[in-house]
């Protein structure tokens, strides 16, 4: 089990890797202050999906260190690196507080978000050829993210093709057995 790290102090946000990055992997800084994530976030309570970017494949970008996001996105993507996703936990007061966010989000909710950094990019003025790198980049991360998609639904299928195949063993069995019982007494 991966090692869960408290990046606020005081428990309000917990950073889990769930996926490392390599380690010349590069990260958030002054210079690369802009991010772009792929992400889930669920409701502590009851795991509720209330946000995703899974849905349309999409990427969600911001600043860091602006006050565009929630205070633990802030915390959290400034310790992580380019292809590492993290589960990070946020307590109400690294969240949306006592007022919640509704409909989606209740007050006082605790959240849970896997969080992948895609890319760091700079403000503006980059060269074309990082540019183009970039591209090129995520859309590889793209095709990655389409591939385990697409192996962890043909996992599942092989899951339920082996419970299917169980049950009817078990059911044959069963109808073997009341087969048998049959005609004992004429």
């Amino acid at each position: 089990m991966a090692e869960t790290i408290d990046l606020s102090g005081d428990g309000g946000v917990l950073k889990t890797v769930v996926r490392k990055a390599k380690d010349d992997a590069i990260a958030p800084s002054d210079s690369l202050p802009l991010v772009d994530v792929h992400y889930e976030g669920t409701l502590a309570e009851n795991g509720e999906v209330f946000d995703t970017t899974h849905e349309d494949n999409s990427i969600f970008s911001f600043e860091i260190g602006q006050g565009a996001v929630i205070k633990a996105w802030d915390i959290a993507l400034r310790t992580m690196k380019v292809g590492e996703v993290a589960k990070i936990t946020c307590k109400p007061e690294y969240a949306y507080g006592t007022a919640g966010s509704p409909p989606e989000i209740p007050p006082n909710a605790t959240l849970i978000f896997e969080v992948e950094l895609v890319a760091c990019r700079p403000r503006k003025g980059s060269s074309l050829g990082s540019v183009s790198d970039e591209k090129a980049r995520l859309e590889e991360l793209k095709k990655q993210r389409e591939l385990a998609a697409a192996t962890k639904e043909e996992e599942k299928k092989k899951r339920e093709e082996a419970k299917a195949a169980a049950a009817a063993r078990v059911q044959a069995k069963l109808d073997a057995k009341k087969g048998k019982g049959k005609g004992k007494g004429k």
